[in-house]
């Protein structure tokens, strides 16, 4: 017959058997029920950079297969062209009027001869009091990881983020392969920067593999410098380019970065974290210099298309189908859309500029057609002084805002209170200028914008310039016109 204190023991055992088996299945369904974010996005990567959007130059095997297993986005939105304003509007869910950053500092770009106005001054830091997308995970319980390029002040780890490798203040590396020059990133010399990026992400994965995260991956490829692997650039250097895209050394950096993302997609899979929302993008158009977008026109800093327009993939197995949408959607939109699909809690009061795409992405439920805007009150000079990219040869863009909505697009310039009206369906390359003929569809985009600008607090340049020199600027706009 079994002791009294036998059979106490036995029963503790059960008893403690339960109440791990129960915990353990409480632990892997609160995992389950909240699905991994791994958010990808590569600097200054433009619209048409990437083989599935029918490029034959560049080779990226891994983001095309990526692509053929998500929500293919044709019309998707930066939240500025360039990399500190759109990097501030994914974070913070908030578009530029609301941060007070609109480029990266300082706003008087360009010669100041040419400045017909005074632009408004640069934020050049997030605001701590900004509750960011990483906090809003960090608090929904997920483990938070940064591995890149921050660009909105000195330490992501201050606004939500568990685990920094690289992230700081600075917009670009001064080169690619080792020493990097950034702090607490010791490598052995030639190491390659992408794939020490990558190598980082990739522990951080095993390492919370049981756990819910939230992976940011804001690569600082392929902005400038242009580094590729030597090998790489010479195999290129054998291929037919096109008229796009013709430099070696950058696709060198794409098949890099491509092969980064594969190794991430390969880990995720080796380690069956299926549920996991996978996010591939850009921050900005790309560098029109460097990689040009046609059809789209000019590139990264024009609020033209290819200034703006970037690729974006969404893949979450057995939950977003397969597919490809001109749906117009902008980076403002994670934040809300994560916000619903964690069901995290948000400070009261907390602003948010996009809308939430759950219902979109998980049962392709119409969202209600919307305006999206963009404010630049600054200047922002040109990089090839050329004409017929951009407005005029000198500037990317000058001081101005922008609508999209639907089909129609107007810019607004604040120098001369100019409009340029395009039609995106018939005129995707905005090649014409329609403003002088579809007067009262101007007037209604204005009033759209003049309201956007009231809401936001949006500040609007109005000073004289005094160093601006009529005769000197022309005498530039004649000589670079000419070239």
């Amino acid at each position: 017959m079994m002791s009294v204190s036998k059979r106490v023991v036995i029963l503790f055992l059960g008893v403690l058997m339960f109440v791990s088996c129960a915990f353990n299945s409480t632990s892997k369904n609160v995992s389950a029920s909240k699905p991994n974010v791994v958010f990808i996005m590569v600097d200054d990567l433009g619209w048409t950079d990437c083989g599935y959007m029918g490029n034959t130059y560049y080779e990226t095997p891994n983001v095309d297969q990526l692509a053929s297993e998500s929500l293919v986005f044709t019309r998707a939105y930066a939240g500025a062209a360039n990399c500190a304003p759109s990097r501030a509007s994914l974070m913070s869910g908030m578009s530029a009027p609301r941060t007070g950053i609109y480029t990266v500092s300082p706003s008087d770009r360009g010669n100041k001869k040419s400045r017909k106005i005074i632009p408004i001054v640069n934020t050049d830091e997030l605001a701590d009091s900004v509750y960011t997308m990483a906090e809003m995970f960090r608090d929904a319980g997920y483990v938070t990881g940064h591995f890149g390029k921050w660009h909105l002040g000195e330490d992501p780890c201050k606004q939500g983020f568990d685990v920094n490798v690289a992230g700081g203040h600075k917009g670009h590396p001064k080169r690619y392969f080792a020493p990097y020059g950034y702090p607490n990133l010791e490598a052995p010399e030639g190491e390659y920067l992408t794939d020490r990026l990558t190598n980082e992400a990739i522990t951080f994965i095993e390492n919370n593999q049981h756990k819910p995260f939230f992976l940011y991956m804001p690569f600082y490829t392929v902005h400038t410098p242009i580094q590729g692997k030597e090998a790489i650039i010479k195999k290129y250097k054998n291929k037919i380019q096109t008229g796009s895209h013709f430099r070696p050394d950058y696709a060198a950096m794409v098949e890099s970065m491509d092969y980064s993302v594969g190794r991430i997609l390969d880990k995720l899979k080796a380690l069956n974290l299926v549920n996991t929302i996978v996010v591939f993008t850009s921050d900005n158009g790309g560098i029109h210099a460097i990689s040009k977008q046609t059809p789209l026109r000019a590139g990264k800093g024009a609020y033209y298309e290819g200034g703006i327009r970037v690729p974006l993939c969404i893949k979450w197995k057995g939950k977003i189908k397969p597919q490809t949408s001109n749906l117009p959607v902008s980076n403002l939109d994670f934040y809300p859309t994560f916000k619903q699909i964690t069901k995290a809690n948000v400070p009261n009061g907390k602003i948010t500029d996009g809308v939430s795409l759950k219902d979109y992405l998980l049962h392709n439920k119409e969202i209600d057609e919307r305006a999206m805007f963009f404010h630049f009150p600054i200047y922002l000079q040109g990089y090839a002084k050329v004409g017929g990219v951009n407005r005029d040869p000198l500037f990317r863009t000058r001081p101005g805002s922008a609508v999209i909505k639907g089909d129609w697009k107007l810019i607004w310039y604040y120098e001369d209170e100019e409009a340029e009206l395009f039609n995106l369906k018939t005129d995707l390359g905005e090649s014409i200028n329609l403003a002088q003929h579809e007067v009262e569809k101007v007037e209604e985009l204005k009033q759209l914008l003049d309201d956007w600008l009231l809401e936001t607090s949006a500040p609007v340049p109005t000073e004289q310039n005094p160093d601006y020199d009529e005769a000197w600027h022309s005498k530039q706009l004649k000589k670079y016109k000419r070239k």
